[in-house]
């Protein structure tokens, strides 16, 4: 039998158990990227990823290594890794599609939790029927590569070696090559494409289907052979034709640009007056341009502030330079704005994503004058003894809080790296109504750790947005140079907006919730804020909904 020369010489099978490995590692790293857009990339959605994904194969397992035992036939293995790679083929095609469905479906139906509990839904729904069938691989071919018990245990360390080289290529392959090269979607039809290729390479070389001599004659099994790997090519046609694109926001016909990197989903689109960057969620801003130079309306005037606290103007009557580091560059925009309104300032921004700084000066007139460092903030500060007189932390989005940024000890190296008279500004885009409040949030904690560092701590309500800018030094006088500083300003909007931040700008009494590098819970703390912002928002659909149903909600949205 030809079957027999295949397990007698167990190449293909240890093959099988590699390529296995490296689809279900190929397949966790691109359910991140798919789920990114929509429930952000925090820790919470890998712990879900992580979660389901082990769920899954512990359930194939256990059905592998049973299926295996009842009836020791390869073939039906192999029809279990197509109709896997069938399944991955399509994710590209109705993933976005079902993630969303299941969003709106639970965004009326739970009023807490919803993060974890809609995330969760859409990767029981998406990725595990796929990765419970290649969760049967391994006891399966446990059972069929071990003839004797005196090479047991050789026989399946060298299974166990080839799933483990195998996962720690697919770990890698795609987030270095694969995904930043040609994105979410191709490499999961590339994977797909190996997974389908191997089971056909079986189906080919055996003649088996996964059919029993006993209850079918040679005909029927190469009947259904070519029926069975017929229709999966035409399914993977279909999806290589259909769900090749990279595009998650796929109600959006005229983006400048989607794409991905290493780190994140990225998408510029321009307006009228605007250039707008978005990165991983897909309905916030994360950088703007307003190109007639004017205002953003958006925190990053309001932390034009710092720089005049820190006595901008007193050193350009002095011919001084001011030294700005931004740690979380973006597009540029607060780097923009601060080129555009001082002429004796030095820029300098630290960006993990070197993507991002590409689009910066390509859609965003990043000066070519600010010194952009690709890394990450933290240890940049480690690595230099350089001082600022302005220190910009904007390295916060939505939930995806990075907790060694948010940390006393992180704002501790932030304070020894400032000038004296320095000042640190943060954006804090966590909503809330206030810092004080009975139930701390995260911008809570975010405070009252920044305050366990600064002795001077204000913060100023954004208008119309959902931030807050936070700032901090240890010169007491800060507050009276933004005053005397701002009247020097001959820009009437600058200076009005430099009047209304003082104006709003209130002293912050800290608390002793304080978050350090061993306990930072931004995760939870993020979540929980969304929740609460998640029922605002659609508080007044679900009252249409409860009092006109469906079709009085449809003529609502």
């Amino acid at each position: 039998m030809k079957d027999k020369n295949i397990l007698s010489n167990k190449l293909f099978l240890y093959m099988t158990e590699f390529f296995a490995g490296m689809s279900v590692m190929a397949v966790e790293l691109g359910a991140s990227r798919l789920l990114a857009p929509y429930f952000s990339s925090s820790q919470i959605v890998w712990t879900i990823i992580i979660g389901t994904i082990m769920i899954a194969m512990a359930l194939g397992n256990i059905y592998g290594g049973r299926a295996a035992d009842k009836d020791p036939n390869p073939g039906k293995l192999y029809t279990r890794i197509l109709i896997a790679a069938v399944w991955i083929a399509l994710i590209p095609v109705v993933g976005k599609y079902i993630i969303l469905a299941i969003s709106g479906i639970l965004v009326f139906a739970v009023n807490s939790n919803f993060l974890v509990i809609a995330a969760f839904a859409a990767c029981m729904v998406v990725f595990v029927f796929p990765l419970f069938l290649l969760g049967t691989v391994t006891p399966s071919l446990a059972k069929y590569t071990t003839d004797s018990l005196e090479d047991n245990g050789k026989i399946i360390g060298t299974l166990g070696a080839f799933n483990t080289i195998g996962s720690i290529i697919g770990t890698f392959l795609p987030t270095f090559v694969t995904i930043p090269a040609v994105g979410t979607a191709i490499t999961f039809l590339i994977f797909a494409g190996i997974l389908m290729a191997l089971s056909i390479l079986f189906f080919v070389t055996t003649g088996s289907a996964g059919l029993s001599d006993k209850n079918a004659a040679s005909g029927d099994k190469k009947g259904s052979e070519k029926r069975k790997i017929a229709a999966s090519l035409i399914i993977f046609i279909l999806c290589c034709a259909f769900g090749h694109s990279s595009s998650f926001a796929f109600w959006e016909k005229n983006l400048t640009f989607e794409g991905e990197s290493i780190y994140n989903y990225l998408q510029v689109k321009e307006t009228s007056d605007s250039v707008i960057l978005s990165t991983n969620v897909l309905f916030g801003v994360q950088s703007i341009l307003m190109k007639n130079g004017a205002l953003t309306g958006m925190y990053y005037d309001y932390a034009l502030a710092a720089p005049y606290m820190a006595g901008v103007k007193e050193k350009e009557l002095s011919g001084e330079k001011m030294d700005v580091l931004i740690l979380g560059m973006g597009s540029g925009t607060y780097a923009t704005q601060l080129s555009r309104y001082f002429d004796n300032v030095n820029i300098e921004g630290v960006e993990i994503d070197d993507k991002i700084t590409d689009l910066a000066h390509k859609y965003f007139e990043l000066p070519e004058s600010a010194k952009v460092t690709t890394y990450d903030g933290r240890a940049y500060l480690a690595a230099v003894d350089k001082k600022y007189d302005v220190i910009m932390v904007d390295a916060y989005q939505d939930i995806t809080i990075p907790f060694q940024m948010s940390s006393k000890e992180f704002f501790s190296m932030v304070k020894e790296h400032l000038s004296e008279g320095g000042v640190m500004v943060v954006n804090m885009n966590m909503y809330s109504e206030e810092l004080n409040s009975s139930e701390p949030t995260i911008n809570t904690y975010l405070a009252d750790t920044i305050a366990s560092v600064f002795e001077n701590v204000v913060v100023a309500d954004v208008v119309g947005s959902t931030n807050k800018e936070l700032f901090a030094t240890d010169d007491a006088g800060f507050l009276s140079r933004l005053q005397d500083n701002a009247s020097l300003e001959k820009d009437e909007k600058l200076r009005a907006m430099m009047e209304k931040v003082d104006q709003t700008a209130r002293e912050y009494a800290a608390g002793d919730n304080i978050m350090t590098d061993d306990k930072a819970p931004v995760e939870l703390l993020g979540m929980r804020q969304i929740d609460s912002i998640i029922k605002d928002e659609v508080a007044f659909y679900k009252e249409i909904y409860k009092n006109q149903g469906l079709k009085g909600l449809l003529q609502n949205l």
